[in-house]
C-alpha cells in the first residue's frame, strides 16, 4: 500500500500540473496554432467541468471496485490519450478536447488516495493526511510554471506534451501493479449510498457554497489569468511569467501543508477555514482595487491567495467527518465535484466576462481589476453561508 500511496501521490503531481500549466503555454499557443486567452480559459475550464462530472461516477467506483482499478484505467486512457491529443493539437478545438480527455484521466487519483486515508487511518488524522498529499502533489503545479516555461523553450511545447503523454502512461501502469484495494464495506439495509443519502447529512449543506468558490480564485489566477494580467499590464515576458507563478505554486504548496494540522492544533475545522479563506478575500480584493501597484506588489498578492486559497484539504476533512464509512467514497467524490465544479463555472465563464470587460476598458489594469472582484464576490457569498455550519474535528 506504501508503494501504491507513492504512485498515487505521482498520479496527483500530474494532476496538479495539468489544470495549470495552460498560464504558461499561452503565448506560445496563442502564437502557433491561435488559441486566444478566451479559448484557453474555455480549455481550462471544460478540465474542471469533466473533472467534476466525473466525480460521482468515480465515488461509485471506488465504493464498489476500489481504487486501484478506477485510477490507473482513467488516467492511462484518458490523462495519457489527452496529453498525445494536446502534443498533435492544430488549433483550440484540438485543445479543448484534450482537456476534456485529461479531466477524466485526473479526476480518481486525489479520491483514490483519500478513500484509501477515509478507510485505513483515523479520522483525526485526516486533514493531516489530506493536506499533505495536495501539498507534496503541488510539485506538478510548480513543474507547469518556471521548470515548464524553461523546457519549452529548450525542446518545444508539442515534444514536452509527447514525454507527459508517455509519463502518464506509466504512472497509470504503476498505479495497477502497486494499489492495494481495502476491505469492501457493505451498505446496510436502508439507504444504498446515493447522492440523496448525501443530501441527507445536514452538516454538509454550508460547506458546500465555500468548497465550491473557495479553491476557484487560486486555481484559475494560478492556472490561467496570472500569465495575461502580467503581461498586458507590467509587461512581463514568458520567463518573469514563470517566475511568478512559480512563487504562487510554491505558496500554495505551503499553504496546502500549513492548512493540514491546523485543527488539531486550535482545535477547529471551521474557525481555520474561515479565518484563512478571509484571508485570501483581502488579498483578493486589494488586487481588484488596485491591480496595477507594482509587478512586486502584484507577486506578493498572487502569494497570498495562493496560500490562503489552499484550504481544500481543510474543507474536505470538515465535510468528511459528517460521512459513515459505506458512504466514504461518494461523499468525499461529492464535496469534491463542488470544489472542482465550481472552479470550472468560474473558470468557464471568466472568459467571457474578461472579454466583456475588455471591450470598453480604459486601461489595461481595468479589465483584470474587475476579473479580481469577479472571483471576490463569490467567495465571500460562500464565507458568509459557511457561517452556518457546524464545526467538527474528529
Amino acid at each position: 500500500m506504501r508503494a501504491g500511496l507513492i504512485f498515487l501521490v505521482a498520479g496527483y503531481v500530474l494532476s496538479q500540473f495539468y489544470r495549470a500549466f495552460l498560464a504558461v503555454l499561452a503565448p506560445v499557443l496563442g502564437a502557433e496554432i491561435g488559441a486566444a486567452p478566451g479559448d484557453l480559459a474555455l480549455s481550462s475550464g471544460i478540465w474542471f467541468l469533466v473533472f467534476a462530472v466525473m466525480q460521482m461516477p468515480v465515488g461509485a467506483a471506488l465504493d464498489r471496485i476500489g481504487p486501484r482499478a478506477t485510477a490507473s484505467v482513467l488516467l492511462g486512457l484518458g490523462g495519457g490519450g489527452g496529453a498525445l491529443v494536446f502534443a498533435f493539437a492544430q488549433g483550440p478545438g484540438a485543445v479543448h478536447l484534450a482537456m476534456a480527455l485529461i479531466g477524466i484521466g485526473c479526476s480518481p487519483v486525489l479520491m483514490a488516495s483519500y478513500y484509501i486515508f477515509a478507510r485505513i487511518y483515523r479520522p483525526a488524522v485526516f486533514g493531516t493526511l489530506a493536506g499533505a498529499i495536495i501539498g507534496v502533489g503541488s510539485l506538478g503545479n510548480i513543474a507547469g510554471a518556471a521548470p515548464l516555461a524553461w523546457l519549452v523553450e529548450q525542446i518545444g511545447w508539442r515534444p514536452a506534451l509527447t514525454g507527459l503523454a508517455a509519463v502518464t502512461v506509466a504512472v497509470a501502469l504503476a498505479l495497477w501493479v502497486f494499489v492495494r484495494d481495502p476491505e469492501r464495506v457493505a451498505p446496510p439495509e436502508t439507504g444504498r449510498g446515493s447522492v440523496v443519502d448525501l443530501l441527507r447529512i445536514p452538516g454538509l449543506w454550508a460547506i458546500l457554497p465555500l468548497m465550491a468558490v473557495a479553491y476557484a480564485p487560486a486555481a484559475a489566477i494560478r492556472g490561467l489569468w496570472a500569465g495575461p494580467y502580467l503581461a498586458e499590464v507590467f509587461g512581463a515576458d514568458a520567463l518573469a511569467i514563470g517566475r511568478v507563478t512559480l512563487v504562487m505554486a510554491l505558496a500554495m504548496v505551503a499553504g496546502n501543508f500549513a492548512y493540514g494540522p491546523l485543527d488539531r492544533i486550535f482545535g477547529t475545522r471551521k474557525w481555520v477555514v474561515f479565518w484563512g479563506n478571509a484571508a485570501g478575500a483581502v488579498a483578493l480584493g486589494v488586487l481588484a482595487f488596485a491591480p496595477g501597484a507594482g509587478f512586486w506588489a502584484a507577486t506578493a498578492l498572487l502569494a497570498a491567495i495562493g496560500f490562503f486559497g489552499s484550504s481544500f484539504p481543510a474543507i474536505m476533512a470538515h465535510g468528511r467527518s459528517f460521512f459513515p464509512p459505506h458512504l466514504v467514497g461518494r461523499g468525499v467524490t461529492f464535496l469534491n465535484m463542488f470544489g472542482i465544479g465550481g472552479a470550472g463555472i468560474l473558470q468557464f465563464t471568466s472568459g467571457r466576462f474578461h472579454q466583456a470587460m475588455e471591450a470598453g476598458a480604459a486601461s489595461p489594469e481595468a479589465p483584470f481589476a474587475a476579473l479580481f472582484l469577479f472571483f471576490l464576490v463569490p467567495l465571500l457569498i460562500g464565507l458568509v453561508l459557511y457561517l452556518f455550519s457546524r464545526d467538527a474535528t474528529g
